[in-house]
């Protein structure tokens, strides 16, 4: 299971809202939002030469990017809707932010919690692709992933993974619906020490999202990019296909290869992305082993999922690297969502699965 993309050390109110018997917060007032790093932090530039209009900002603790050719007010229009939905998608799914959906869930002791129709959808799906991943995925990993602090390089102790490790379940997790008008949702953990993590398939959820928005606007071509996660639609000026890079595991830095993509969503896990060394030279990484906390074993330094949908790639990227190239190709021939995976191992060894 990866860890999530919201990757900052848990504070001391973090932990609170995480503890066992604490109270979920209430939703927020009308009018008041949960505060978002960098949340102002929305640069657009372009058109450039070749047409080219970009838009960064910070979101999901991660950069994301922008870029598209067609029309510069058709352009700014989707830029402007897509930036208004990654901050309601990290207001709804974030696990640190405290009046979410996720966080509300994992404080609520126990207890059944009204969440947005969105987030009943994205768990919905999410639980589709832990019950699918041969116990490598699991949605309700976060337990687990509060112990680690990968930018301190901090490991947790063995019998504090043990018990944290007791609390990880996907099935711990019901999801209800009420019909009526509007449908009431909600979310239950059977376990009041389970926490939902919903890091290792948002980002993926929400670039279709903004896929959906961008295709609306008539643009001529667009790439969306999600820290990692890319969705590409048309194409280039003169008919080239958008080329989606490839890290290189011995150096980030570098790629290993390119994927020509004219259409649809490319998403790579990798065991050097958030790492450290420990003291007795085990490299520590972000992909974690559900059932027991550790980063999960595996020959594969890399997965990238080639996917008609996003969450479809993100879903089966990470899963397909715990597992390896062996169990990883035998996974990703049963799966039709899934169009190509490019295994690297350590050495710098590419493996195509077509």
């Amino acid at each position: 299971m990866e860890a999530s993309a919201d990757t900052r050390p848990a504070d001391a109110a973090d932990r609170a809202l995480g503890h066992p018997g604490g109270r979920a917060p209430s939703r927020m007032p009308e009018g008041a939002l949960d505060p978002i790093p960098r949340e102002e932090e929305v640069r657009v530039s372009g058109p450039d030469d070749a047409g080219l209009m970009t838009a960064r900002l910070f979101a999901f603790n991660t950069a994301v990017s922008l870029s598209a050719y067609g029309d510069a007010p058709a352009c700014r229009a989707a830029f402007s809707e897509a930036v208004a939905a990654c901050r309601t998608y990290e207001r709804l799914f974030s696990r640190t932010l405290p009046h979410s959906d996720i966080a509300r869930v994992n404080a609520a002791g126990g207890a059944r919690v009204r969440i947005d129709p969105r987030t009943f959808d994205l768990l919905t799906r999410a639980l589709r692709y832990c019950a699918r991943s041969e116990g490598a995925f699991d949605v309700t990993v976060g337990p687990l992933v509060r112990l680690w602090d990968f930018r301190a390089g901090i490991a947790p102790d063995a019998r504090a993974l043990a018990q944290a490790a007791a609390h990880v379940g996907w099935e711990k997790l019901a999801l209800t619906e009420e019909p009526g008008a509007p449908a009431r949702h909600f979310a239950q953990l059977a376990d009041e020490a389970a926490a939902v993590d919903a890091g290792g398939i948002a980002k993926g959820w929400v670039a279709d999202e903004l896929d959906a928005l961008m295709g609306a606007r008539g643009l001529s071509g667009y790439i969306i990019n999600l820290g990692g996660n890319v969705v590409v639609r048309g194409s280039k000026p003169g008919g080239a296909p958008w080329r989606v890079g490839v890290r290189s595991p011995r150096d980030p830095r570098r790629l290993a290869g390119a994927v020509p993509l004219a259409s649809g969503s490319a998403v790579t896990s990798g065991t050097y992305e958030r790492c450290f060394t420990a003291p007795d030279g085990t490299l520590c990484h972000h992909v974690l082993d559900p059932r027991t906390g550790m980063p999960v074993r595996t020959d594969a330094a890399s997965a990238t999922v080639i996917a008609r949908k996003s969450i479809d790639a993100e879903g089966f990227s990470t899963t397909l690297l715990a597992l390896g190239t062996e169990r990883g190709s035998a996974l990703a021939r049963r799966c039709p969502e899934i169009l190509q995976v490019v295994f690297v191992t350590e050495d710098g060894r590419v493996t195509t699965l077509r």
